[in-house]
């Protein structure tokens, strides 16, 4: 019962002190018990009758105690509502509730009391220094007080709030890395809508742990801008923005209305969820940009906001939704407005390191080479193709008309404009925007035999694709789709030997993507083909086990229909890995 003493209250300490100098024992127990028992004369009959029934005195102690507690705790939450002065001058309850705090502060280091201290400490408005400085010096005090009273320590101990952010954004990278290899779904991450993304338990902690304090909130910002510029992962990018919107889905308007980049980030979260930039958020963007001064460190938040993967992904699209429009209008993409908004935007994310980096925050300048060459060459590459697929329904219906005249043939598909090829290794945009026409034509009926021609090309851009995890994702999860077009030889050589295979054979990353594609697409390539890559990728002694488990799990399925084409080959990732697990067991 340290603590005790402090405030007047005999102790363990005087009680060892009275019994040592004691010449009866017995006696000086009695008195304690007399002088430190519940003096109320009421109650004073009732003891005896406590006693006739083996009642003992802990038990009747300890109940009368934990109803005080509560009664008092009630009376603290009273104390707590009541509404400051005129001029902010703090309400009268406050003021009791310091005095309380000051006086019973000393007992905080008796356990069955300790509950009612920290529940004062998180109903006080403003914690004294002296006693921050007290919790911070005791480990186990700090890590028992609720998280009221930590967002009160980390205001001014900034290193105790990062020791605790930082195991958190470590496991929210860590996450969203591992569902790009998700062999579960063949949905590509950018499949789910930006809501349900944000009901992950790590971002409510982090939105738990930083409550209303906007203090608390600009360290976090800083740590994701010092880790974007460290590592270069967009997936901290894609934090900056969720966990804004969380706090816009919270309705945490104290948050809220003092970052700038909120109005932004929603019209942009909205975007997200159609999947599209129309002309009237496009514009509300535009404006936002436009009327930002030059130099202004918000740019750079704007920029990480954009570098999402989600947000790149929206813009890409869109710009190929437009390009679609334009070719029904007979109009070009330099005539467009909106494509170069769009554009902009998309050259504003790819730039954000660089602005962050530097720290010279002002837009960099946009080579329009891609709206006056590169985007009208890819525009006419979408043409022929369409032209292509209208060939050959007039060629089916002649067919189908004259079933005994020579079936008429497709002519040979002209070669990629060369404008289009050129760009694509000095232009990161255009990366962009054709990454997302083949994901275009991999869920649609035609144009899939420039597939295999078009991806090679983007592997020799400035883009560092391989380290890009998102997009590798989205392009597995497209050519997914297609998993028809992998029993052609010359489709399967274009995507694994031109493709997948310019890549470091070791890098890791590329590894996982290769074994989620063939998990999808393996049953239909040709069995040469098939055993030649899944050599290629076998992970040695230097890759890590997460790699040797997928691979293993993919050859268990790979043997499976191989045994037999006559069952149905596409077992789930859960059903092989539980049937690993049990065989382990077995084993």
């Amino acid at each position: 019962m340290a603590g005790l003493e402090e405030i007047g209250i005999p102790g363990s300490e005087y009680l060892r002190d009275t019994l040592t100098n004691c010449s009866d024992p017995l006696r000086a127990i009695e008195e304690f018990q007399t002088e430190n028992g519940i003096l109320l004369p009421s109650l004073q009959p009732a003891l005896p009758l406590l006693d006739l029934h083996n009642v003992r005195r802990l038990e009747f102690h300890e109940s009368v105690f934990h109803k005080l507690r509560n009664r008092l705790i009630e009376r603290i939450d009273l104390l707590a509502t009541t509404k400051p002065g005129e001029g902010g001058e703090k309400s009268a309850g406050q003021k009791e509730l310091l005095e309380l705090l000051v006086k019973s502060y000393p007992v905080i280091k008796v356990p069955v009391l300790r509950p009612i201290v920290l529940h004062l400490l998180q109903r006080v408005d403003t914690i004294p220094n002296s006693t921050i400085k007290k919790i911070v010096s005791d480990k186990e005090l700090y890590k028992d007080c609720p998280i009221e009273v930590k967002r009160h320590i980390w205001r001014q101990h900034q290193s105790l709030f990062g020791d605790e952010l930082s195991p958190l954004l470590t496991e929210y990278v860590a996450q969203k890395e591992e569902s790009m290899f998700n062999l579960d779904s063949v949905d590509s991450v950018f499949a789910s809508p930006p809501k349900s993304r944000r009901q992950t338990a790590i971002l409510h902690r982090q939105l738990e742990m930083i409550g209303c304090q906007v203090k608390l909130y600009d360290v976090t910002l800083q740590f994701l801008r010092t880790l974007f510029l460290r590592t270069r992962n967009v997936h901290y990018c894609t934090l900056r923005a969720e966990l804004l919107m969380a706090l816009h889905d919270a309705s945490n308007s104290s948050i809220c209305d003092v970052d700038l980049c909120h109005k932004f980030a929603w019209c942009l979260d909205a975007c997200i969820r159609e999947r599209y930039i129309d002309a009237k958020r496009g514009a509300q963007l535009e404006k936002f940009i436009d009327g930002l001064r030059k130099g202004k460190e918000i740019l750079g938040d704007i920029a990480m906001i954009l570098c999402d993967p989600h947000a790149v992904y929206t813009i890409s699209r869109s710009i190929i939704v437009l390009l679609d429009q334009g070719i029904n209008s007979d109009s070009l993409p330099r005539d467009n407005r909106e494509i170069t908004l769009l554009l902009r935007l998309l050259n504003l994310a790819l730039s954000a390191w660089d602005i962050i980096d530097s720290q010279m925050f002002k837009e960099p300048k946009m080579n329009f080479e891609i709206v006056y060459k590169i985007i009208p060459a890819l525009q006419c590459l979408m043409v022929d193709d369409q032209i292509r697929l209208s060939d050959s329904r007039i060629i089916g219906e002649l067919a189908k008309d004259n079933p005994d005249d020579e079936p008429g043939s497709l002519p040979t598909p002209e070669p990629l404009p060369q404008t289009l090829t050129v760009g694509l290794k000095y232009s990161k945009l255009s990366v962009l925007v054709v990454l997302q026409y083949i994901e275009k034509i991999c869920h649609s009926n035609y144009g899939r035999h420039n597939i295999h021609k078009l991806l090679p090309l983007v592997t020799d851009s400035d883009l560092d694709l391989w380290q890009n995890d998102c997009l590798l994702n989205g392009i597995v999860s497209s050519l997914s789709s297609v998993a028809d077009e992998f029993s052609k030889r010359e489709f399967c050589d274009g995507i694994y030997d031109d493709f997948f295979m310019r890549s470091s054979s070791s890098q890791e990353n590329v590894m996982k993507h290769v074994v989620r594609l063939l998990w999808f697409v393996g049953h239909k390539m040709p069995k040469d083909n098939l055993n030649t890559v899944m050599e290629v990728i076998k992970p040695g002694e230097e890759h890590s086990t997460s790699v040797h488990n997928q691979y293993d799990l993919l050859k268990q399925k790979i043997s499976g229909f191989r045994v037999s084409t006559k069952h149905s080959t596409n077992k789930s990732y859960n059903d092989i890995h539980h049937k690993t697990t049990s065989d382990m067991k077995v084993e």
